[in-house]
């Protein structure tokens, strides 16, 4: 037998037994990678998805925390793994929208190098003012800004975050100016906002709504493209005077290219099982994080329209990282 014919036997053996290893699938423990701080709020989500996911596949499924580089890291693991479902990302707003866009090299492709298998949750941030700042909304919000150019400054809890690049959506599309003012962290950006030497901030509703229930701080709507269940009497940014904004932070999970479809299509039962646990819908909400669930072929065009929006944010901030 000559080399071309036993490439051609081996091809087809392989071929054969791509769906005999699906129909195993899984026999061991799937890495679940978390391209975020242990103890965060990403991971602490995919610790309550993956606990469910176990059940459903009748294997552990052990969650890895792998911060650093902005979710890089975490990303670049998953990306040069096997495509054999035994590795898979949580990926994040910042490893598959905005990171593309923010770093001058990145050491994976966040199109190429994966496959997409469901959005999990979104995040809605709250638009929160100093109480002695004149607007009552955001309409008023905007014509304040653009009355007093510079006169309001916007804070974050640093650059890059989904909190700073919220705010860079937001002057970019009202045509305002409000000099952005990162900080280490929500803590102490909030700690400002409150003591009024900074006005304006995009924040989580986990950690900005309590503030805004004790007086504060003032919130004037969500960032969301539909009202938050956890705030339903808050509207939206777009209802409350800029048409059409949309920003919110979300993770979904992802698998190395090239992964199987029946494998896909295993993992992407096991999430959507989890998503529906109405044990894991209360812990969800209880962190202010909204359940999405979608198909991979929803969630490859959700990133894709993300990715395009994003980059146009961070390219009206000049922003870029090495």
């Amino acid at each position: 037998m000559n080399i071309a014919h036993r490439v051609a036997v081996w091809m087809g053996l392989a071929l054969l037994a791509q769906p005999a290893l699906a129909q195993d699938y899984p026999s061991r423990p799937i890495r679940f990678i978390v391209p975020a701080a242990a103890g965060g709020p990403t991971e602490i989500t995919t610790r309550l998805i993956a606990d469910k996911m176990s059940a459903t596949l009748g294997q552990p499924v052990v969650v890895e925390a792998r911060p650093g580089g902005g979710g890089n890291i975490g990303a670049d693991v998953v990306a040069k793994a096997a495509p054999d479902g035994y590795t898979i990302l949580m990926a994040t707003i910042g490893t598959h929208a905005i990171n593309q866009t923010l770093y001058k090299k990145l050491t994976y492709d966040p199109v190429k190098d994966f496959t997409p298998i469901s959005q999990v949750v979104q995040y809605p941030l709250l638009l929160v003012v100093n109480p002695s700042v004149q607007a009552k909304s955001v309409k008023e919000l905007i014509d304040y800004a653009k009355a007093n150019p510079g006169q309001l400054n916007r804070a974050s809890g640093g650059n890059g975050t989904s909190m700073h690049l919220s705010g860079e959506l937001f002057v970019h599309q009202a045509g305002v100016n409000m000099p952005h003012v990162p900080y280490k962290g929500s803590a102490p950006a909030l700690t400002d906002l409150i003591g009024n030497h900074v006005q304006v901030m995009f924040d989580s509703l986990i950690t900005a709504l309590p503030l805004v229930q004790s007086g504060q701080l003032r919130a004037l709507a969500v960032t969301g493209a539909q009202r938050s269940s956890i705030v339903p009497e808050l509207p939206t940014v777009s209802e409350a005077g800029l048409e059409g904004y949309n920003a919110q932070g979300w993770i979904g999970v992802v698998a190395p290219a090239k992964t199987p479809p029946a494998i896909v299509d295993k993992l992407h039962k096991a999430i959507a099982a989890a998503l529906s646990d109405p044990e894991v819908k209360s812990k969800l909400t209880a962190q202010a994080a909204e359940v999405v669930g979608s198909s991979p072929a929803e969630f490859a065009k959700f990133m894709e329209d993300e990715t395009r929006k994003w980059a146009k944010a961070v390219r009206s901030a000049n922003m870029s990282i090495d």
